[in-house]
């Protein structure tokens, strides 16, 4: 395979224009190549604005073409399963938006689907990349704060638009699926552990009933807790706080940094507090470039696929929890 893979990119959806085919420009391994949507005249329009050469007027014409050997899928998330098993059909590996489908079962399908195809397949939560979350991860491993006990986090956003396929529950809509997964996969992350138990309560929407505001809490088998609260009627809060036995993590913007700004992870070991910098970095780009070198490489991705049904299942069990109000999932 030559030094830089082509990417295709399947849908016009914002999250490519503004966050994903910017970084694939800024890569040093990648070039978007193609784009593809079900209206010709929207994907020229899209190209056009994003310095794409290649156009098609569908999804199967790009995957039957020859010129792409990646694709990103960022399609509504009842699209992320079937239209990245079409792909793996065609030989093109994946990188599929998060949550990697619409349910743990369906996410277990697709991922034992396109391992027997024998192509690679990621998801695409970008927020892992950025090296602020490894100097959380190297901090918790050296001891400093002690053994993890709280874990807290937030990650909301106020949506204005009436009409948005976030609010669509038949799209795989809601808070939980599309922010509330953040802060599960990072308290997953940081503890190394799966949830053995949760309770949510959630608000809904009056008219599509997807949860538009939730608070919920999980427990891991070491005995640490967690906290988080997620949705689409507050305003943008981004954060998560880890709290040991010896001491104390905090990131202000842990999901969603600006790609220029310089981060600030603070830590506090017994009575002692520091600021630690870390410098500004694009974790789209840093996500895209891995993928990319797994492909040339033959090699595994950062984070394996397979952890995709683990944050599916938290999610479920979560939205039961939420929908009786009735106490604890194990």
């Amino acid at each position: 395979m030559a030094d830089k893979i082509r990417w295709g990119i399947i849908s016009t959806a914002n999250i490519g224009r503004k966050a994903v085919i910017p970084a694939i420009h800024a890569s040093s391994n990648g070039e978007v190549v193609a784009v593809a949507s079900r209206n010709i005249e929207r994907a020229q329009e899209f190209a056009d604005a994003n310095g794409i050469p290649k156009t098609f007027g569908s999804y199967e014409d790009m995957l039957a073409s020859g010129e792409v050997d990646a694709v990103y899928n960022p399609l509504p998330n009842d699209g992320h399963g079937p239209w990245s098993k079409k792909a793996a059909d065609a030989g093109i590996a994946v990188l599929c938006e998060k949550p990697l489908t619409l349910n743990a079962e369906e996410a277990q399908e697709t991922i034992d689907y396109i391992a027997d195809k024998g192509v690679l397949f990621a998801e695409a939560f970008m927020y892992r990349f950025h090296p602020q979350h490894d100097v959380v991860r190297d901090t918790i491993g050296s001891g400093d704060i002690g053994d993890i006990r709280m874990i807290s986090s937030t990650f909301t956003y106020y949506l204005s638009r009436t009409e948005d396929i976030r609010l669509l529950p038949e799209l795989g809509g809601g808070g939980l699926m599309d922010v509330g997964c953040y802060c599960i996969n990072a308290m997953r992350l940081l503890t190394g552990e799966e949830p053995d138990g949760g309770q949510a309560f959630a608000r809904y929407h009056p008219e599509t009933n997807v949860d538009i505001g939730a608070s919920c809490t999980l427990s891991f088998p070491s005995g640490a807790m967690g906290h988080f609260d997620c949705g689409m009627e507050a305003y943008n809060t981004r954060t998560y706080d880890v709290r040991g036995t010896k001491g104390r993590i905090r990131l202000e913007d842990a999901f969603l940094p600006h790609k220029d700004e310089d981060q600030t992870v603070r830590v506090w070991r017994g009575e002692q507090y520091e600021e630690i910098n870390v410098p500004a970095a694009n974790q789209y780009q840093l996500m895209v470039e891995d993928f990319a070198d797994a492909l040339i490489n033959n090699r595994p991705f950062r984070f394996p696929v397979q952890d995709a049904v683990g944050n599916m299942m938290v999610i479920e069990n979560l939205m039961a929890s939420a929908q009786g109000q009735d106490g604890y999932w194990y």
